[in-house]
């Protein structure tokens, strides 16, 4: 495609080869030109006709290269994100995009400086159960809003060897891992809250970061609790939306995660969907009369992100993340860890 996007990804772990490799590789509005490996050739299956380069700056110093998957760990995206931009690349930054907000406010600036389009990879907008929370709450058939509870719970009593995922400080860990999803998801649907509440733990023997965390954002009617735990053998259902009049239950996440671990590109009429068996139950009442109604899941879809990205850059159209999105969602992490380690509700 002669107007694809020249693109270099600067990772190939599990984010490039089951993120953002499959998207690119089936978008004809992109062209990976480079993949950087330190040591190895990974990406040569998905990508054959990529070169494999050994530095970052071999990416920077590629005149040719209009766009940068930042994709490496947490700590390093601040530096490679603005080294991009600098030489006047778009940037798509992996979640969570930098560790600090005011990082991330820098980052923002610049782009605008540098009139590059900058966004944050939150795929997570685009899961078919998520996308079915919030048409269940644009119809209103629950009333009011009382409590809304989301659940990410794994079981994985092992701790991962040789993984940066599994040490550092309190910016490491699972909150700023699947933390920044569901922070993101509830920001998506309520905006930002006015107090923060959180507690972490290390939950499994032998653990050094935090991988539990249960956290409530207060809104002026209703509350959001977002909890997580890697010790959950059996996990119950991923939202809980109580109303006024009524109470939506949705088990099950969706399966587009583990069908591109398993190797799938995201292609097909039936990408995304979801068996009827984990469709979701919605209670509620309605002229006095009591209704159950299962809800058909909604299409799941990554690919929406990535054909964004392209119109933002080629057409100037409007981005579906906002990098001022996710510098609004550091600051609610960053209430996270401050209510955590003084034990107290942080106002916002």
């Amino acid at each position: 495609m002669s107007n694809s996007i020249k693109t270099a990804i600067s990772s190939f772990g599990m984010s490039g080869l089951v993120f953002h490799g499959p998207l690119l590789k089936v978008n004809p509005g992109f062209e990976v030109v480079n993949v950087l490996e330190r040591n190895k050739n990974n990406s040569r299956n998905l990508f054959p006709e990529a070169k494999i380069v050994r530095s970052y700056s071999e990416i920077l110093e590629n005149s040719e290269i209009e766009l940068v998957i930042v994709n490496t760990p947490d700590k390093f995206h601040f530096e490679m994100c603005k080294q991009a931009m600098l030489r006047g690349k778009h940037v798509v930054a992996e979640k969570p995009v930098t560790l600090r907000s005011n990082e991330a406010i820098e980052l923002v600036n610049l782009a605008r400086e540098k009139g590059v389009v900058f966004t944050v990879y939150q795929n997570r907008r685009w899961d078919g159960d998520f996308r079915t929370v919030q048409k269940v709450l644009a119809e209103n058939k629950i009333g009011r809003l009382i409590e809304f509870e989301s659940h990410y719970d794994r079981y994985r009593t092992f701790i991962t060897p040789d993984t940066w995922k599994e040490e550092g400080d309190e910016y490491a860990g699972v909150l700023y891992n699947l933390g920044s999803h569901m922070v993101d998801q509830a920001y998506v649907l309520f905006g930002k809250p006015l107090a923060v509440t959180a507690h972490l733990k290390i939950v499994r023997t032998g653990g050094v970061v935090s991988d539990y965390y249960d956290i409530r954002l207060e809104y002026e009617r209703f509350a959001a609790l977002l909890k997580c735990s890697y010790l959950v053998k059996k996990p119950g259902p991923r939202y809980i939306i109580h109303g006024e009049y009524g109470t939506f239950y949705k088990s099950g996440i969706d399966s587009q995660e583990e069908l591109l671990k398993a190797g799938n590109l995201p292609v097909g009429e039936n990408w995304g969907t979801e068996p009827p068996a984990e469709w979701g139950t919605l209670f509620y009442e309605k002229d006095g009369k009591d209704f159950e109604e299962v809800i058909e899941t909604l299409q799941g879809n990554y690919n929406i992100f990535y054909n964004n990205v392209f119109d933002a850059i080629r057409n100037g159209a409007e981005l579906f993340v906002k990098p001022e999105e996710a510098a609004e969602v550091l600051k609610i992490l960053e209430a996270c860890l401050k209510s955590n380690r003084e034990k107290r509700t942080v106002l916002l």
